[in-house]
């Protein structure tokens, strides 16, 4: 149904337990879908329903006509990734780009009734509040019956997963542990200093 970037068989992942990690870990995603050879790329977190991924946008997105009636979508979630300097194995190599990513693609189908609209968020937010809730989004809040008009709602059938895992699988153990300290070193670094870079020039 999709082209999606080649990887070598060695930096695929056919784990599905280990592939909807990814999305539940970073369920922050790109939505992506197509009209007239025109992209439309929308980004939100997707949470699982079973076997499906339910979000939400708001409702004057113009991506909304794309996200109902079973049309085709691709989902990126992207974990960890980072730069690899040769400096840090040891064995000669070439500069490259490690990664962790899940694609998901499928049919999207509207959620237009308001109980379930409303649910969906009760449970996007116990999800997303996990492991220590310190907010509880009550079902009955009036506020949510206010908001639910200015929501669309969207459920997606995975038809197909795919894992992109670049984890220098194709080094000797030590130059992979390496590799693996070094993914997590930057993205903790990276994250801490490009976020406070951000509101320092921001505000």
């Amino acid at each position: 149904m999709y082209k999606t970037v080649y990887p070598p068989k060695h930096h695929q992942d056919n784990n599905l337990e280990n592939i909807k990690q990814v999305a539940i870990d970073y369920p922050f995603a790109s939505l992506i879908s197509a009209k007239d050879n025109i992209p439309y790329i929308t980004h939100a977190p997707l949470i699982f329903h079973g076997d499906t991924l339910v979000g939400h946008i708001d409702k004057n997105n113009p991506h909304t006509q794309l996200l109902k009636d079973n049309h085709p979508i691709a989902t990126v979630f992207q974990g960890p990734q980072t730069y690899i300097s040769p400096s840090i194995y040891t064995t000669k190599q070439l500069p490259t780009w490690n990664y962790i990513i899940a694609h998901a693609t499928g049919i999207v189908k509207e959620i237009t009734d308001p109980d379930m609209i409303k649910k969906s968020m009760v449970i996007m937010t116990e999800f997303l509040e996990t492991p220590n809730q310190k907010f509880i989004l009550e079902y009955k809040d009036p506020r949510m019956d206010r908001l639910v008009p200015y929501i669309h709602c969207f459920e997606i059938e995975i038809k197909q997963w795919e894992g992109k895992f670049k984890l220098s699988q194709d080094k000797i153990p030590a130059d992979i542990e390496n590799a693996k300290r070094e993914l997590i070193n930057n993205n903790q670094k990276n994250v801490a200093d490009f976020v406070t870079s951000i509101f320092e020039k921001h505000f």
